[in-house]
């Protein structure tokens, strides 16, 4: 895998240049409504803070297996980042940024780094698989995890939703629950007591928690 040393922000310049290239206007045009409309919401209000007890549930691993969050933090603190899915490439950069830049400086600090979706089982598998990632990747088939913590997105216009369909992308088929439904791409820091420390959410998806910004609160645990 090659190192990605630039930010988050930096590398989603450079893909969002290409874009223009590689995306008919009109899926262009209906991505970009979207993304204006997510970012001028700004966070949600009903989001929770810091102090809070990390909400819990029935999750699976890559393989199908039950799990939950409690089970794969293994009574250590950790870093739990929300993505929407495979499909999306500002997901995929952003998780092989974490991959690159964030998981050496965690295990040196002995916190788990761990990522949660609403995609079936197959889905946290591809993406685990297509970007060589060591950390823990769960589904969250009903989104339950992100509800708890109020960090749903609005739902899809149904323009986007035409727009990623004729790219061949069914959020809907491949969510573990049937819906499109999806989380707001979000970093949570929860200590070893499964309370809340410090919370990032981005409701413009094209957006994201910068390494440096969690190791940051990490530091403070």
């Amino acid at each position: 895998m090659t190192s990605t040393k630039s930010t988050i922000a930096e590398q989603v310049g450079a893909l969002q240049a290409t874009l223009p290239t590689r995306l008919p206007a009109g899926v262009l045009t209906a991505f970009a409504a979207e993304q204006a409309a997510f970012a001028a919401l700004g966070a949600p209000a009903e989001a929770v803070g810091p102090g809070v007890a990390m909400p819990d549930g029935a999750l699976l691993d890559v393989h199908g297996e039950p799990t939950t969050l409690d089970h794969a933090r293994g009574g250590g603190p950790a870093v739990v980042v929300f993505y929407r899915g495979a499909w999306c490439p500002y997901c995929n950069l952003a998780l092989r940024t974490y991959q690159d830049q964030l998981v050496p400086e965690l295990a040196e600090r002995g916190v788990g780094l761990i990522a949660v979706n609403p995609q079936k089982p197959d889905g946290s598998l591809s993406m685990a698989e297509a970007n060589d990632l060591t950390f823990t990747v769960l589904s969250d088939p009903g989104n339950g995890i992100a509800a708890a913590l109020g960090i749903l997105s609005p739902r899809r216009d149904p323009a986007v939703r035409d727009a990623a369909l004729s790219l061949g992308v069914d959020v809907a088929a491949g969510n573990g629950d049937g819906t499109d439904a999806l989380p707001m791409p979000t970093a949570v820091v929860v200590d070893a007591g499964g309370v809340i420390r410090w919370i990032d959410v981005h409701p413009d998806y094209t957006t994201r928690s910068e390494p440096r910004a969690i190791l940051d609160a990490v530091a403070a645990l």
